[in-house]
């Protein structure tokens, strides 16, 4: 075999277990998630930013409502506005996270579904989502956002945080209250 064979070859091993080990974390990631099914966590915005304010001293519940190994519900109230719900889901090639916004009726907001999918491996516990083509179209201003959503070692902390321009934008951090286990 000459030089550029066993070159091509170990690049193509080395994607080949990169792709591998990316798969594993993702799908350890949503099954960590899964199981947390009918477990409700509060806690409050930890950092505050402008145009955050309607979250200032409100409580914020997560609450893991519909889970499968392929995509995990997660509605998420602002003090008494229960109208939005995270969705994270099994895409081909990664992980999505994405922003349901509802009225009152249960009608789509006209801001809704936006979001981003991932673009590391991340971990079993932590996962960051950079900004889709959906959500760039969408809101042009959130173009450069990465959620990330971690959870404690114990799975007993939630956190949610948002950059944007790599710089952050709003952090929560919820603490587990209750499981239906």
């Amino acid at each position: 075999m000459n030089k550029i064979c066993i070159s091509c070859c170990v690049v193509v091993m080395f994607f080949l277990l990169s792709s591998a080990r990316a798969a594993q974390t993702h799908d350890e990631f949503i099954k960590n998630l899964s199981s947390l099914c009918g477990t409700r966590f509060e806690g409050q915005m930890t950092f505050p930013t402008e145009g955050q304010d309607s979250f200032k001293g409100k409580l914020l519940v997560a609450e893991f409502a519909r889970c499968s190994e392929l995509e995990v519900a997660i509605p998420f109230a602002v003090g008494e506005d229960t109208s939005r719900t995270w969705l994270v889901s099994a895409i081909e090639g990664g992980l999505q996270l994405k922003h349901d916004h509802r009225h009152a009726d249960g009608t789509p907001d006209k801001i809704s579904l936006y979001g981003g999918r991932t673009l590391t491996d991340g971990s079993a516990t932590q996962q960051s989502f950079a900004a889709d083509e959906h959500t760039k179209k969408l809101i042009p201003e959130a173009s450069s956002n990465v959620w990330t959503l971690s959870l404690s070692k114990d799975m007993s902390t939630l956190t949610y945080y948002l950059e944007r321009h790599q710089k952050p934008r709003f952090r929560a951090v919820l603490t587990r209250v209750s499981s239906e286990r």
